[in-house]
Parts: C-alpha cells; structure tokens; sequence
C-alpha cells in the first residue's frame, strides 16, 4: 500500500462500511485489500462521483466505487487503452508517425495519425502483431500531471505537431501517460497496465481531416475494437458482418433502388422506379394518417428572401450549414434549409383567434444542407432530403396534450413500419437560452408528463435542449439492436417571439402561441436507409417494390403468365413476368436475389387447372392454389401492413 504521508482519510467503499487508510491510498490498494486486484474486469473507479485511473493516489475523503469492462465507462476506459497501445505499436513500425486524437467511441476507438501513405490491410495485421507483444509484456500506465511549458518541451521534441496544437487550447496544468517509453497527452484514465486488454480487433482505416476542418491535413483514421471476453469480440464481429451484408449503399445498388452521381453532385438523391415507388408507399401513409388525426397540408418553396433566414435566425445559428445565397434581381435568395420559417409567415397571413388553435400543419418539404464531403453517407448523410415536417401552433393549456397526441402518432407510425423498441431522451435547458425560465419549465414539465403518460422510459440529457426549447428524441433500434435519430419533438419560444405571431384570445387580448416542431419519420432519405438496413432489403408486401413475380417454366406457359400477371394487377397488386429465356431454377434464385415476396410458378399443369403454383421469400414451396386464394391471401397480409414475413434477405 502507498504511503505518502501519515495523514489518514475516510473512504466509504459503496455499498460497504466506511475505513481509514493513509493518504495517497491507490483504488488499486483498496481492491487488494477487498481480495479483488486479481480480477482484470475491474478497470478504473469513481472517487467523489469521477472517474479515476486504479493507480491514483487519493488525497481527501470520498466514497469510492469500483468500475468494470460491465460498466459503459469501464468499456470505454478499456476501449481508450487500447487506442493507445495501438498508437504505441503505430510508432514502433511506423517512427515518422505523427498522431491527432485516439479516443473511445460508441463502439470501439480510434486514432487519427498522419503518416506519408495509407495504411494497408497488410499494416493492419502487423500493427495488430506489435500490440500483442506490448500486451504481453504487460507495460504499467503511469500518469503524470505537468506544467503548461513541460508539455509543450515534451512533444515538440518529438516533433508532435498535432499534441502541440491541442495544447494551446487546453487550460491548466495537462496530464501526460507513459507506457514503455512511448507518451500521449491524455486525461484518462487508463487500465492499470496494458496485460488488462484481452481481446481486440482492428477493424478499417479511412482519410480523416484533422479537426472535421476540410482545408486542414488529412489523416489516416484507424478503428478497432476490443472485449475482456473472446466470446463478445465474436459476437460483435458477427453483428458487424451482418451489418456489411445490410449496407443499404450495396442493397441501394443491387436492388436498383437509387444512386448517387457525381455529375449530379455529391449528396443528392436521383430515386430509381423501385426506389420511388417504395417512398411513394410511405408517403401515401403518412398524408392518410396526417388526415386521420387532424393536421392539415402545406407547400412552401425552395427558395425564399434571404431576409427570411436573418429573421429566423439561422443566419446567424446555422449559416456553415446553409448554401451559399444568390441574387435574383439584385435581391439576395437562399435555398432553404429548414422549412418552419414559411409556416410561420402561412399563420401570420390573418388574424388568429383562440377557436382556430390547436393548428396543426404538415408538408414533405424538402430541405438543403450544406454537409461537408467527407461525412455524406448514402441516404442516411445528404444534402438534399424530404422532411416529414409539421408545426403544431397551440395555447399553453393545450401544450401536454398536444404533446402526447405527437407522442401517439409517433409510436404508432414507427410500429406499422416494424419498429417497436426506442432510447428515448428529454433534452432540458442549456445554458444559453430564449425566452422565460418559467415557460421553460412548464414546457419540460409538459414533455415529462406527456412521456410519463405513454409509459414510455426515458432519459434526462441535462442541458441538450435547443437554445429555443426543450425536447424529446426518439431513436428507434433495428432488428441489430442499432438506434437510430428519426423522431424528434422540440417546443419552440424563439421562432413566435422572432415573427410576432399571436392570437385573439378569449378576453379579447392578443396572446402568443405555443410552437411545436416535430418529426415522426425525420427525412425520408435517412428513414429509408434505416429501413433498407432493418430489413436488409427484404421487404414487407406492403412496400416491396415488386410483390409478386410470375414465371412461367416455358415459353409454352408465357401467355398464361401473362394473364395471370393482368389479373394481379387489375386487384393493385405490383407485378412483373419474368420471361427471359433462362432455367426455372435460374429465375428463382434471381427473383430470391431481388428479394421479391411472391413468386408465382406457371407450368403445364397450372395453365391446365387454372392454378398457380406458389413459394413466398424464405418459406420456399407453397404448392399449387387458385389464383383467387393467393390473391385473397396477399391483399389480406397487404391491408393488415404486416411486417412477419420480411427481413433477413
């Protein structure tokens, strides 16, 4: 046990009895004393609420508690530590390396190092042999704080330009980690030492400008992962397999659903015929169930005065993010980036009463966003999509069940397309903010409630509102347990203060209205990526692009193929004939390929009978029915949405 004085603190182990122990007592020590410094799950501690290196000398009482590679801090210490063996083994092989950030991720690390070439597959597994050897010799993290001066001597002599920069915007006396002579700046903390890190992967390296900053160097990016368990690096390894097997930027290309040309311009969306017809799909729902619960349609332009936008306020919140304005007739246009400006300027067009309220619009506007290259990323990053947008305009009496309504609409929308597990979170007030700390509350109250209602579990994210208001995020989870932001329900106090918009009230006063922004879907663009990847490509009948293929085993069969193909399309059904001059057992794997649901087989026998012979995605044959009961089977499973029969592709 250290002893660095013979003063003594008072440390309260959680959920045990309160001890003395000399200052500059080590977690680890603790743990030694507890019979626990063998169990290398346990991984860092928390004294006084922070999270601390095992081998931190305590200075002051505390209650201390014990982290594990269990705990989602333990994971990402554990995750950090090796990002920097990792960076040690980079510097052994490769001495001219200079390195940016290594930190940990919602899954796994990275580091950003600048070296003169990419790093190759062949790189990766000899970076990966170096870290077993630098395991193996199981090298202590030592800590050090020092002087502002001291780290600045340090990495210059190293010629670490990158550690250099982030000095200078750093405050106070920085933290330095050593390990086997190799030393990142670094706040922590560390595994005890680098044998705690059992097993890793290293994943894929990519270009990665320093600081996000196109103009700036770009560096060599590479991502790894690592578990205390072989069994949990399998497990993910596997779900990362699925996931490539689910990419929709390959299932986009292979189904023929849409492409990205560079001609057109990175970001935008040209919709192939299938890739339109499922988003024609989806947005027939969605104004069928906006008409059944009340909200009425708008359409707003492209382009507006760029005077609109200095009243919104995004010129000034959100200009990097906005295209560049042009001139019409020496008047300055922007191209929108947000829809709810126009919403705005639609209800300020008459005078308002207190009857009229709730208002409730929608529009499938599309949006433009300056995203900057190197974080587009198929559908799911663009810079031209379709918001599923609408604008609530109601009283502040009105606000909690406006709000539960949205919540309603939400879940129920988000299950018919097969989405039925969420993280749900409650943004509140931020340090800069709009309007009154009373409505603030009253508005997060009502969020609260509404959610509370539902019975819907949620997190607090404390100060994560929007400067104009609280919010509620939800993100759905795919069927690999990814979330992914779609919904969004956000009060607003800032955009009907910035248009004075008002209503008549009952006492003949003007009043200003509540705003709610909200999204259900989010962008089209994003939820079909979303959608592509959940079902990897094998949709349900009620969005398949093509539901039902017929093909007939001969030429012989061909015109009884197409009748049979007429009839399924007189009852709304979308229907092709595979008539190409191939093997039967050809065309079957080519129509399971495209994924398609129904396959309706037409061979001597049928055309005799007035038959078809059945197989359905994944259930294979399903014999020989009359046309009438396939039919009535697939309109029943068509009307009901259901969603068992996709997936898996």
């Amino acid at each position: 046990m250290a002893h660095s004085s013979t003063r003594r603190i008072r440390i309260k182990v959680s959920d045990g009895e309160e001890k003395e122990y000399d200052l500059g007592v080590r977690p680890l020590d603790v743990l030694r004393e507890q019979g626990g410094a063998r169990d290398k799950r346990v991984v860092a501690a928390r004294f006084r609420g922070a999270l601390v290196d095992l081998t931190r000398p305590l200075e002051e009482d505390g209650e201390l508690e014990f982290v594990t590679v269990d705990d989602p801090d333990g994971l990402h210490v554990y995750w950090h530590s090796t990002a920097h063996i990792m960076a040690h083994a980079v510097k052994d092989l490769f001495p001219e390396a200079k390195f940016g950030i290594g930190p940990p991720i919602d899954q796994g690390f990275y580091y950003d190092i600048d070296v003169p070439r990419p790093f190759t597959p062949a790189d990766l597994e000899a970076i990966e042999r170096r870290m077993q050897e630098i395991i193996a010799a199981d090298h202590p993290f030592v800590r050090e704080v020092v002087s502002h001066d001291e780290a600045v001597r340090i990495f210059r002599e190293r010629g670490e330009v990158y550690k250099l920069e982030l000095l200078e915007g750093l405050e106070g006396e920085p933290s330095i980690y050593r390990e086997d002579g190799f030393i990142d700046l670094c706040t922590g903390p560390h595994v005890p030492s680098t044998g705690y890190i059992r097993h890793f992967k290293l994943l894929s390296t990519s270009g990665a400008y320093w600081r996000g900053d196109e103009n700036r160097p770009m560096l060599q990016r590479i991502y790894g992962i690592s578990f205390a368990d072989k069994e949990r690096l399998e497990d993910y390894l596997h779900r990362l397999e699925e996931a490539k097997r689910r990419d929709h930027r390959r299932l986009g290309r292979d189904l023929d659903l849409y492409s990205i040309d560079e001609e057109v311009g990175p970001g935008l969306v040209l919709w192939h015929p299938k890739g339109a017809i499922i988003r024609h799909i989806i947005e027939s729902f969605w104004k069928e169930q906006h008409l059944k619960g009340g909200y009425e349609f708008v359409y707003t332009p492209h382009i507006a005065r760029l005077e609109l936008w200095e009243r919104s306020g995004h010129l000034d919140f959100f200009r990097e993010n906005m295209f560049p304005p042009s001139e019409v007739e020496e008047v300055p246009y922007q191209i929108k980036p947000m829809n709810c400006p126009f919403h705005l300027r639609i209800y300020k067009s008459k005078t308002r009463s207190y009857r009229e309220l709730p208002i409730r619009w929608a529009e499938l506007g599309t949006v433009y966003r300056y995203e900057r290259s190197g974080v587009l990323h198929g559908l799911l990053r663009v810079r031209g999509f379709t918001q599923d947008d609408a604008h609530i305009f109601c009283r502040l009496d009105q606000l909690e069940d406006e709000i539960l309504r949205v919540l309603n609409f939400t879940i129920d929308m988000l299950s018919t397309f097969g989405f039925s597990n969420y993280e749900v979170y409650l943004s509140t007030r931020p340090e800069k903010f709009v309007g009154s700390v009373e409505n603030w509350e009253r508005a997060t109250a009502a969020l609260r409630s509404a959610l509370e209602k539902k019975g819907l579990q949620y997190s607090i994210d404390p100060g994560e509102g929007v400067f104009y208001g609280p919010k509620i995020d939800i993100k759905i989870k795919d069927v690999l347990d990814r979330p992914w932001q779609c919904s969004t329900i956000q009060v607003d106090f800032n955009e009907p203060e910035r248009f004075d918009i008002t209503y008549m009230g009952q006492d003949g006063q003007l009043h200003r209205p509540i705003m709610i922004h909200r999204a259900l879907l989010g962008s089209l663009e994003r939820f079909l990526g979303v959608l592509i990847e959940h079902y990897a490509g094998a949709f349900p009948v009620w969005l398949a692009p093509v539901q039902v293929v017929v093909i007939p085993i001969t030429d012989a069969q061909l015109e009884g193929a197409r009748k049979v193909a007429s009839i399924c399309q007189e009852h709304g059904l979308r229907v092709s004939v595979d008539d190409r001059p191939e093997r039967i057992n050809y065309k079957i794997r080519d129509a399971e390929v495209q994924k398609i649901p129904y396959m309706l087989i037409i061979g001597k026998k049928e055309v005799e009978q007035g038959l078809v012979s059945v197989r359905q995605r994944k259930v294979g044959d399903l014999g020989p029915m009359p046309l009438d009961e396939f039919l009535a089977r697939i309109r029943r499973e068509i009307e009901e949405r259901s969603n068992e029969s996709a997936g898996g592709g």
